[in-house]
């Protein structure tokens, strides 16, 4: 009887331990719980051109403005529900386009449809301080709305912003691990242009109504700048600016990335012209088509990556 009374009291001291124990679990498992959504619900301060923006959480639902919003989101592994792509899905370029996949155009990234930005209900938008300036407040208006540079950014300008956007995302540490793998491959892309590499280069548009020609402080000539190819124009107030044969000849650049507007420009009227043939970068066939989309719309991590590829193609493979 005894060794009976023994055996029940300790089944139920083990009983009512089993019994602390799971409900202990349970309230640490509750715990963990409520810290992870307190993560996921941090709010941040962002600073940005037009002030600053509170943005809770990781932002699911993101509207990109202009391209190279497009090309930072990409780099994140990020798909925007909405793109500002001036109504021509063939503008994104196919390396974004593959990892993007379907999205909402939104219209032109001149001037973007308010209607369908808030139809998408997103909870960031991400838009430019040249084209979207003074619409800022009807953007606030729909979500969050951050405003950086890109139109009137050099390269070093697109990097600060894609930051920025990683940042606005809650993807920090993601983000520094993109730029660092983009740091490297622009490292070996640098290291692929002879130093002693005297050539100068020119960028440019090329449209029937002129040649709007890249300077050193533009996206494309500070990016070509960066690995070492000095660009033909090194002074002036605009990065970009519509110069005449005159101009060109002056400049005497030896290189020429031509990015075609239209069918018919104005380098067509100059072919048979003497002052044309005697530019160097004519004269030594070093005149280059190339993609306008990938070397003057878009800009960013991946599109920077392709366009420096591209040119090294031309001039060293």
């Amino acid at each position: 009887m005894k060794w009976t009374l023994r055996i029940l009291t300790l089944a139920f001291i083990l009983f009512l331990a089993a019994c602390g124990s799971d409900g202990d679990d349970s309230a640490t498992g509750s715990e963990d719980k409520e810290e992870g959504a307190d993560t996921e619900e941090t709010t941040r301060v962002i600073e940005h051109e037009m002030g600053e923006t509170e943005i809770s959480g990781k932002p699911e639902k993101v509207v990109a403005l202009e391209f190279s919003f497009v090309d930072n989101l990409a780099s994140l592994g990020v798909s925007p529900v909405g793109i500002a792509d001036d109504n021509d899905k063939e503008r994104i370029i196919e390396p974004i386009r593959e990892k993007i996949g379907d999205y909402t155009s939104v219209g032109t990234r001149k001037q973007p449809s308010l209607e369908v930005i808030s139809s998408l209900q997103p909870d960031l938008i991400i838009a430019d301080m040249k084209r979207h300036k003074e619409i800022y407040d009807q953007l606030s208006e729909i979500a969050p709305t951050i405003i950086l540079p890109s139109l009137a950014a050099d390269y070093e300008g697109i990097i600060d912003s894609f930051e920025t956007v990683s940042m606005a995302m809650g993807m920090e540490e993601k983000g520094q691990e993109v730029l660092q793998q983009h740091k490297d491959r622009m490292e070996e892309l640098r290291a692929e242009v002879p130093e002693d590499e005297e050539r100068t280069v020119l960028p440019a548009v090329v449209a029937d109504s002129g040649y709007y020609a890249h300077n050193m402080e533009s996206y494309t000539g500070s990016l070509l700048e960066s690995i070492g190819l000095k660009n033909a124009i090194q002074s002036g107030d605009a990065r970009y600016n519509k110069i005449n044969l005159e101009q060109i000849v002056e400049f005497n650049p030896d290189v020429m990335f031509h990015m075609n507007s239209g069918e018919q420009t104005v380098v067509d009227e100059w072919e048979d012209n003497e002052l044309y043939q005697d530019v160097s970068a004519v004269k030594n066939d070093e005149v280059y088509q190339v993609d306008r989309n990938m070397w003057s719309r878009f800009r960013g991590l991946i599109s920077s990556e392709k366009i420096l590829e591209d040119a090294i193609g031309y001039l060293y493979q």
